[in-house]
């Protein structure tokens, strides 16, 4: 690891302390910028670009759109799903 890394861990910590404390101050916008750069700074240090960044959400948005497909057509159907929890007396 080279000194630039470790400086960059070094402020990688410190975004997410100060993201942590503006969530806990309720500046969800401005916490949610600071987790912009804290996502830029990983890629950085780890050697992502933005195009297997960008196949990587592709990815997880195609699974996520498999997954509520099922669903979709249970609803669709007039199927209801089983409970979450189940009273019991």
């Amino acid at each position: 690891m080279t000194n630039l890394d470790e400086h960059l861990l070094s402020v990688l910590g410190k975004l997410e302390e100060c993201r942590a404390t503006l969530l806990a101050n309720s500046s969800r916008e401005t916490a949610e910028l600071v987790s912009v750069v804290i996502l830029e700074l990983r890629m950085k240090l780890n050697g992502i670009d933005e195009a297997e960044l960008k196949a990587l959400c592709d990815e997880l948005t195609m699974r996520a759109a498999e997954e509520e497909r099922p669903r979709e057509l249970k609803s669709a159907h007039g199927h209801r799903r089983r409970p979450l929890l189940r009273l019991v007396k």
